[in-house]
């Protein structure tokens, strides 16, 4: 089972995972589940009717938009990574927070590297789980490893030409 890491109030930690990830070829477990797009599709509204909280996996082949509707009734996006050069997953995550105002998390999985986390917090996403055994501090380090930005993004921070006007 990967490490789980999540970020709240601009900290990041290990957590305990409520989630359990379900393969469409086995059989929903009971609990908190992370199903496919494909899945959810199929077996969403019975899943969220029967009062437990569902997550989505998203490989990078499917599209954010499919999900539009469910949004607020979904607790977990989990954008794949098939590999840590395609960066699909980003696009994503902006158009879950910026232009579906998505509040719940946007997790990483699949490929995730320490070296990627400083942008995909930049894109929205607020949970983790490295492939390559990072830990906490590295990614804080990663994430901090920049003092200035050059364009706007989820996170909000200020580009360094808004920096320079102050």
């Amino acid at each position: 089972m990967p490490t789980y890491i999540k970020r709240a109030d601009g900290k990041l930690a290990v957590a305990e995972d409520a989630f359990t990830a379900v393969a469409d070829d086995q059989d929903i477990a009971p609990g908190d589940v992370i199903v496919s797009l494909t899945r959810f599709e199929a077996e969403g509204d019975r899943l969220l009717a029967e009062g437990r909280q569902v997550g989505v996996r998203v490989e990078s082949s499917e599209d954010v938009e499919a999900l539009a509707y469910d949004l607020p009734r979904i607790a977990v996006v989990a954008l794949a990574f098939p590999k840590f050069r395609d960066g699909r997953a980003y696009t994503s995550a902006a158009l879950l927070r910026e232009r579906y105002g998505y509040k719940g998390e946007v997790r990483a999985v699949g490929d995730v590297l320490r070296e990627q986390a400083g942008f995909m917090v930049r894109t929205g996403f607020d949970a983790f789980e490295p492939a390559d055994g990072a830990t906490v501090e590295d990614l804080e380090r990663a994430i901090h490893r920049y003092r200035h930005v050059y364009q706007r993004s989820a996170d909000r921070r200020a580009p360094a030409f808004a920096e320079r006007e102050v």
